[in-house]
């Protein structure tokens, strides 16, 4: 079955700016592409794309090309307009501030063969960020209300495994009061799965339709995900791409409160309520435990969450003038280190002729010649010379002394070889006792 190339979604050519000019003016406005107006929120834009991604998505129409490129164009729009600062970039400058070339597509990893699955393995390992969506297949189930829903009470967990690119669905029963307490759905997995936390609303035919959805994301020992239905703006904190802040840590650093981002529901109503688990993982299942419990036990950690995410906000738009700061004493900075190489270069090159100078007073070619440094040199290998032959001298005047003892006198030296010889002999040696065999025992 086809389904969606792997790799990013790249239409213009850098190095054919007239190509590139004649492919901007071909693309269609990307909120006219998903149908919907320019102050459309969040909430529409993605539920415009979760439309026409099941009505043209691969799995369904195999063998049509047309569906393929509607597909293409519609994830390429979304991209675009789901992001706030390419949505805020395209809205001010159009396709030309937008760099084509590095929005990559949303992988439905049920669509892929085997082989590019193991790619988007093995890319998602070495640290590229690799964005999957929920499969065609499970939404559209959903959407005819033919999945099977388990039933889950407030404030008991419930552990499972669900299988890859598939979902558990839960039904949660909730009063009034309980929503107006607020209510928290959380799932972690100690095995560090990746999952997706879903959030579906009911449709008039009996169906359920995707409204919110939050990936899994590594907290510690866990990974972990979570919805806050608390009755007051809750934050998700979307993070950056772990490549584009190698090459750029600076600004990474500076947009790193950028993914932190309002959600858009902060709360719920009584009923019934359906949240899913989707397993995320490339291969394997994914282990999980899901809870959701009411907040009203939680009214200390209720204040404190949003005491915390007010700092985070007030920091954000401090971060923004601490950039502007940062910048221009970064280019000051750039701009005096620049200086003081150039500057103790000059410095160098002065000295240097100065001594030039200084040196050239002489009529002797010899110390012109060796004024520019290697003065020493020759007295150094002169200095060996002599110590070499003071050497040898001495070696020869020490030689006929220490000889002479030995040839004066060879009594001494006699006496001395058995003296030697018994110093060099073992305690344990017995061969110079003998025994006399004439004497009788």
């Amino acid at each position: 079955m086809a389904g969606p190339k792997f790799g990013s979604f790249k239409s213009e050519n850098k190095g054919d700016s007239a190509s590139a000019a004649g492919a901007a003016a071909q693309r269609r406005d990307p909120y006219e592409v998903l149908g919907v107006g320019r102050n459309a929120t969040e909430q529409e834009i993605k539920s415009a794309f979760r439309r026409m991604a099941l009505k043209y998505h691969p799995d369904k129409n195999a063998d049509d090309p047309v569906a393929s490129e509607k597909f293409q164009e519609a994830t390429f729009s979304y991209n675009i307009l789901s992001d706030p600062d390419k949505r805020r970039q395209y809205d001010s400058s159009g396709f030309e501030a937008i760099e084509a070339d590095s929005h990559e597509l949303e992988l439905d990893l049920s669509s892929l063969n085997t082989v590019n699955t193991m790619f988007a393995a093995l890319f998602s390992k070495l640290g590229v960020p690799i964005k999957t969506t929920v499969s065609a297949t499970v939404l559209e189930e959903a959407l005819n209300g033919s999945v099977e829903i388990s039933q889950l009470h407030l404030g008991k967990s419930v552990c499972k495994k669900v299988e890859k690119q598939t979902a558990h669905f839960y039904s949660v029963d909730i009063t009034e009061e309980e929503a107006k307490l607020g209510l928290v759905c959380r799932v972690c997995s100690t095995s560090k799965s990746k999952f997706k936390l879903l959030y579906f609303e009911p449709e008039e035919n009996g169906g359920l339709s995707l409204a919110l959805q939050e990936d899994s994301a590594k907290t510690g020992k866990v990974t972990s995900a979570g919805m806050f239905f608390l009755g007051f703006p809750v934050y998700r904190f979307e993070h950056t791409n772990s490549a584009a802040a190698a090459k750029d840590p600076d600004s990474a650093f500076f947009k790193r409160l950028d993914g932190f981002q309002p959600c858009e529901v902060n709360e719920l109503k009584e009923g019934t309520h359906y949240f899913a688990v989707y397993g995320d993982n490339f291969f394997k299942s994914a282990t999980y435990t899901v809870e959701v419990v009411c907040a009203e036990p939680f009214t200390a950690e209720k204040e404190k969450l949003r005491s915390v995410e007010a700092k985070i906000l007030a920091k954000r738009s401090e971060l923004s003038k601490f950039e502007s700061e940062y910048r221009e004493v970064l280019a000051k900075f750039t701009e005096m280190t620049s200086r003081y190489a150039q500057e103790m270069q000059t410095i160098d090159e002065l000295l240097n002729e100065r001594n030039a100078i200084h040196a050239s007073y002489t009529n002797s070619p010899t110390l012109k010649r060796s004024s520019s440094g290697g003065k020493e040199r020759p007295s150094s290998k002169g200095s060996k010379s002599d110590d070499e032959h003071t050497a040898k001298k001495e070696k020869k005047s020490k030689s006929p002394a220490m000889e002479a003892p030995v040839s004066d006198e060879e009594g001494p030296k006699k006496e001395k070889k058995p003296k030697e010889r018994v110093r060099g002999k073992k305690w344990f040696s017995i061969h110079h006792l003998k025994v006399d065999k004439r004497r009788p025992c």
